[in-house]
């Protein structure tokens, strides 16, 4: 007798061990350290969420009984949210609903509009798995409006995702991938995240639905590359079975299993569970009623699995595919134990949702009585919400006050700078006028008496003809120089009235060159000066021909007065490019001072003398850049003291030579 009660005794205390050294092994962190802080706790949720769900929940209700003793409205509304995505992976969807709502109340109270985005998309993904589309699209509606308000481009962009998954699931892939792309632009600016991931694998999906399956295979082939991660491989594991499942639609059946073995192999690895069940049901699909062996033995493991975990909601699932099986195969016993199972199970599991759902109207009910008391207190502070009316009636009439001022103050300012403008405007007039009257004194009215001094001159009867020949020659360039001014100031004049006006024409601007070399030769030759003029009649260009030869005219004529005598004048062209031609008046001559340099175009530039004392208006150079602007082209100097200067004119180049 003694002898049983002996075997009894260590019967019970081996069981008793075991039970402990189990319980142990369920939650290993319990005997290790038992004063865990929130943070702690949510890391080993983070930890345990897929393969120890049960430790998982654990910790999570551990987390939340002592942020509510602690206060702590942030850890509270954080392990709501991972109470929330474990319920997620067990089916039940009305408990992860309420976690989230109270998780986004706290974030409301707590005005963290990123924490209610994300538990407005949270609530969002449970209507979705409920088959609610239009719900869910609500909530995902709503998370963007959240991050839109904070510019948070990542909540921006998980709005996006979710959105295009709801249109997945509604099989309207072209408003998804509208969606999708919009992620895909701010994923662009973001770092890389897990969303990123979850973007390649929506897109993969959106095409091989759609039948694109180069598209498809790229885009989740990115997603595998970028996930091949320790801690990204729950992630990794569903792109491997979203490639599988294009090669599979693709027709590549022996490839698209190969790659969910892999899965299947990567999701034991690292005990997660939700993937390991999800492979091993899209196994099954795979194999079908082909492989009907391979199909069932797939759906047994994920049947073991699921009843191992608690998850009933996917239990449900394999024991339908379980019982379709069996009554492809005629066993109509198992086929019926099959349903029989399925619908006692979801009876319980959805009657109990029910009762929760009838409990919490109830506690509703109780909130709205509590509203109407809380209600009545807020009558009683109708006074003091007055008085804050009225001082913020009295703020808004300062602020207008202020904005009527800053109002005048910035109008002021503006005219100010109007008659700023103005001033500045009739300064330059006035310099125009200034120029105007210059020239007229000076260079236009002593060549005049110069002309009237000639001609008293040549009228006098002791001169010898040679004598009166040679009056003559200098009363003809003297002519010819007022004419010059003249029709400088002429053409001046009405460029400032009327501005300049083009009539761009394709021609050769080898003929107006020669023409004007011929019209200068004879001042040339005066100072013995040679012309290169190496332009060729291959070249064509687009501009107006009177201001180009205006141009060419002036730049020689400036060449030649000052290069001394014997000095050379070249006179290029090239092509630059398809649309520009490069011309080049280049001179040996006196070249001109850097501090002149930067005015030479201007009309306050400072005429000098040639080298022959030859005379100028300094309106040329001024009329010449306005000409060659005016045709889309630019004109430019190269010049230094005493080694010769050099005009660059660019000028578009015509498209048929």
């Amino acid at each position: 007798m003694l002898f049983y009660r002996l075997i009894l005794f260590f019967t019970l205390l081996t069981q008793t061990l075991l039970s402990y050294c189990w319980r142990n092994d369920q939650h290993p962190e319990r005997s290790a350290k038992k004063n865990l802080t929130v943070s702690e706790c949510e890391a080993l949720v983070k930890q345990y969420r897929y393969n120890k769900p049960d430790s998982a929940l654990y910790y999570a209700e551990k987390a939340i009984a002592l942020a509510e003793r602690e206060k702590d409205s942030v850890g509270l509304a954080t392990m709501l949210n991972q109470l929330g995505m474990i319920g997620d992976n067990f089916g039940k969807f009305e408990e992860s609903r309420q976690n989230y709502l109270r998780a986004a109340a706290i974030y409301r109270a707590l005005r963290s509009k990123k924490g209610e985005a994300t538990e407005t998309v949270r609530l969002g993904v449970v209507e979705l798995r409920k088959g609610n589309y239009d719900e869910a699209i609500g909530y995902f509606l709503k998370a963007m409006e959240l991050s839109e308000q904070i510019s948070d481009r990542a909540g921006i962009m998980e709005a996006n995702i979710t959105l295009g998954e709801v249109y997945i699931a509604r099989k309207q892939y072209d408003t998804a991938l509208r969606y999708l792309k919009s992620a895909e632009k701010l994923d662009k600016t973001l770092p890389f995240s897990s969303l990123s991931l979850n973007l390649c694998s929506n897109f993969g999906i959106v095409y091989r639905e759609k039948g694109d399956f180069k598209l498809a295979k790229a885009y989740i082939q990115k997603g595998i590359n970028l996930s091949n991660k320790p801690q990204l491989w729950g992630l990794h594991i569903t792109l491997i079975n979203n490639l599988a499942s294009v090669y599979a639609k693709a027709g590549f059946r022996e490839k698209s299993i190969s790659l969910q073995k892999t899965a299947l192999e990567k999701s034991r690895e690292i005990q997660n569970y939700i993937r390991e069940l999800q492979t091993l049901i899209t196994l099954a699909d795979t194999y079908g009623n082909d492989n009907i062996d391979y199909c069932l033995f797939y759906l047994k493991q994920a049947l073991a699995l699921a009843e191992e975990k608690g998850a009933i909601k996917q239990k449900i699932d394999i024991l339908q595919r379980l019982g379709d099986v069996y009554k492809y195969l005629k066993n109509y016993k198992e086929a019926l134990k099959m349903k029989e199972q399925e619908h006692a199970l979801a009876d319980s599991f959805f009657y109990r949702d029910m009762s929760k759902q009838i409990a919490n109207l109830q506690s509703e009910y109780e909130l709205n009585k509590s509203k109407a008391r809380v209600q009545e207190l807020k009558y009683e502070n109708n006074r003091q919400a007055l008085e804050r009316k009225i001082i913020l009636f009295i703020t808004a009439g300062i602020a207008i006050l202020l904005l009527v001022v800053a109002f005048h103050y910035f109008r002021t300012k503006e005219l100010n700078r109007l008659l700023n403008r103005a001033n500045a405007e009739l300064k330059d007039s006035n310099t125009v006028k200034d120029k105007l009257f210059s020239i007229l004194a000076h260079d236009l009215r002593q060549p005049i008496a110069s002309v009237i001094n000639f001609l008293y001159i040549i009228d006098d009867d002791s001169l010898t003809p040679d004598e009166k020949h040679d009056v003559i020659n200098k009363l003809i360039v003297n002519s010819n120089a007022s004419l010059d001014t003249l029709n400088q100031l002429l053409k001046w004049g009405e460029m400032q009235i009327k501005g300049v006006v083009i009539n761009p024409i394709v021609f050769c601007p080898k003929e107006i060159i020669e023409r004007n070399v011929n019209l200068l030769s004879a001042a040339a030759d005066s100072k013995s000066i040679h012309i290169d003029n190496s332009v060729t009649d291959t070249i064509r260009i687009y501009c107006d021909a009177d201001h180009f030869d205006f141009t060419i005219r002036n730049l020689l004529s400036n060449a030649i007065k000052f290069t001394p005598n014997g000095g050379r004048v070249f006179i290029t062209a090239e092509r630059k490019s398809e649309t520009t031609v490069k011309f080049s008046v280049k001179d040996t001559g006196v070249g001109i001072s850097n501090d002149r340099l930067d005015s030479i175009f201007k009309i306050n530039n400072i005429s000098t003398q040639g080298t022959n004392n030859e005379k100028g208006t300094s309106l040329g150079l001024a009329m010449c850049k306005e000409f060659i602007e005016a045709n889309n082209g630019t004109i430019e100097v190269v010049s230094e003291k005493n080694r010769g200067s050099e005009f660059i004119l660019y000028i578009k180049a015509s498209s048929e030579g």
